[in-house]
This record gives C-alpha cells, sequence and structure tokens, in this order.
C-alpha cells in the first residue's frame, strides 16, 4: 500500500473526518461530476466512485448521490451505507430499500441497475470483501450501534 494512502485511510477514520466529510465530500463531487460531464469524480481519486440515482423514499423526486463503490466482476457494483461512521442509516440506503430500480452513471456511462439488500452470509462474505477494500470500514462500524447496510447494485 501507497503511504499516501495509508494517511488517507489513518484520517478518513477518525471522527472528526466523519464530522466534516459529509458535507464537503459529496458537494465537491457533484460540481466536478457535473462540469466533467459524468466523466470524473473527484473522491475516486482513492476509491472507486460513482453517482447513484434513486427515487427518494418520501418525495418521489429522483436523489443523486456520489458514492465510493467496490466493483465486482460481474459488472454490477458493492454498495457500503457506512455514513462515514455517523448514527443513522444515510438516506440513499432508504430510497434503494423502497424504491431498489435506481441508476448509475459509472465512468460517464449511465447504467440501469437494481439493487439487493444483503443479508446472511452473503452479507458476511461482502462485509469481508469490503474491509478489505477499504479497512476504515471497521472503524465506522465500531462507531455506531446499527449494522451498516451492504447493497448489490445488478445492471438491469
Amino acid at each position: 500500500m501507497p503511504p499516501g494512502e495509508r494517511l488517507v485511510q489513518k484520517v478518513s477514520s477518525t471522527r472528526a473526518f466523519a464530522r466534516v466529510a459529509p458535507h464537503l465530500i459529496p458537494a465537491l463531487d457533484r460540481a466536478v461530476h457535473r462540469l466533467t460531464r459524468g466523466k470524473v469524480l473527484l473522491s475516486a481519486r482513492m476509491l472507486p466512485g460513482l453517482i447513484l440515482t434513486a427515487t427518494g423514499a418520501r418525495s418521489g423526486q429522483p436523489r443523486r448521490t456520489p458514492l465510493a463503490c467496490l466493483p465486482r466482476e460481474d459488472g454490477g457494483w458493492l454498495l457500503i451505507g457506512s455514513n462515514f461512521g455517523r448514527p443513522g442509516h444515510p438516506a440513499w440506503t432508504g430510497n434503494l430499500l423502497r424504491n431498489p430500480e435506481a441508476e448509475v452513471s459509472w465512468r460517464g456511462e449511465d447504467i440501469p441497475v437494481r439493487a439487493r439488500l444483503l443479508t446472511g452470509e452473503e452479507r458476511a462474505r461482502a462485509w469481508r470483501a469490503a474491509l478489505e477494500f477499504w479497512p476504515p470500514y471497521a472503524a465506522y462500524q465500531a462507531r455506531v450501534e446499527r449494522e451498516i447496510r451492504l447493497f448489490r447494485l445488478e445492471r438491469r
């Protein structure tokens, strides 16, 4: 692991990062994504990222959320609802539970997807993969009482 990556992982595991990052990172990602016509996400310089467009559970309106993702070999993605280790599930997870049909912007391409909440042994395998991919997820889980939701996105 490059030294810079280790530093980023250490910083991203802190409570201070959890307070600031949810406000700063998505705003920057949305702006850069819009300016580059879907080609660039700043946060994807460190972790693979996509823009999830899901229907709001209460509003019924499209909600665009930049998210880190774990691309899968079959062309799907794993999404981790860590909320940076803050209490409460992120809103996008509730949106997917209510409306699993969504769309992702991945490397400049808009792709229709179907989301599925992972449970049981499938979730356990995915969680191990998530921790291997980004170890700070363990610190996020340790800070919250809720079980972090994991979703599998499959192309429609």
